[in-house]
Formats: structure tokens, sequence, C-alpha cells
């Protein structure tokens, strides 16, 4: 029931900056608030965790990506951005918002672990 739209991806030079978005949505409610992390698939099998930011709006961020990625919320909660500064090749990659907890109902009703459809990055040198 829980839907994700991931945007705001494309193709920068070494340095640049890009701002993904993330926009939740649950069927028949309108007053959910969410957990919500990031993950990205580069030249790896693996997908990475990068990010990670609660519904009351406090970040969490892998070491690697620390001070130069930053994650907030939009004016409705049901929005998060991620803001990837002076990005370098080895950013490259699938990035992939998820709803690791869905709250709506006044918290009665608890969805998880929906996926968005991914966000190409792509940075050139």
């Amino acid at each position: 029931q829980v839907q994700l739209v991931e945007s705001g991806g494309g193709s920068v030079q070494t340095g640049g900056s890009l701002r993904l978005s993330c926009a939740a949505s649950v069927s028949g409610y309108t007053d959910c608030i969410y957990d919500m992390s990031w993950y990205r698939q580069t030249s790896g099998a693996e997908r990475e965790f990068v990010g990670f930011i609660s519904r009351d709006g406090k970040p969490l961020y892998s070491e690697s990506v620390e001070g130069r990625f930053f994650l907030s919320q939009g004016g409705d909660k049901n929005t998060v951005y991620f803001r990837l500064n002076n990005l370098s090749p080895e950013d490259t990659g699938m990035y992939y918002c998820k709803v690791d907890h869905a709250l709506c109902d006044s918290e009665r009703q608890h969805f998880y672990d929906t996926w968005g459809q991914g966000t190409q990055v792509t940075v050139s040198s």
C-alpha cells in the first residue's frame, strides 16, 4: 500500500551536486509519517546503505558520505530530500529510497520495507 516516487538523478562533473527527492504515500491515508533510508548500488553487486532520516527529522549517514551528503524533510513530511555535494566518480550508481516504517491513522496502522524505483547518479571526471 506504500508508494514511493524518486527523482533528481542526473549527470554531473566531479565536484558537482545533485538533489534527490523521494515522495511517499499510503493509499487511503493522508496523515502518515515515515522513517526513510537511502541505499545505492555502485559497481559492486551489493546495495550499500548511505543514509537514514527518522520521522522526527534526525539524520544518520554512512561513513563514506558523512560531511558531503545531507538529508532533510520537506514542508510536507512525506517528502525527503537528499543533497549530494562534492560528488566524485566513485559515487556513481543507482540510488534508492526506502520506507522502513510508515505510521498512519495516528499511529494505529503500520507499514514496513517498501523500496522506490531508483534514480541514476552519474559523475564524470
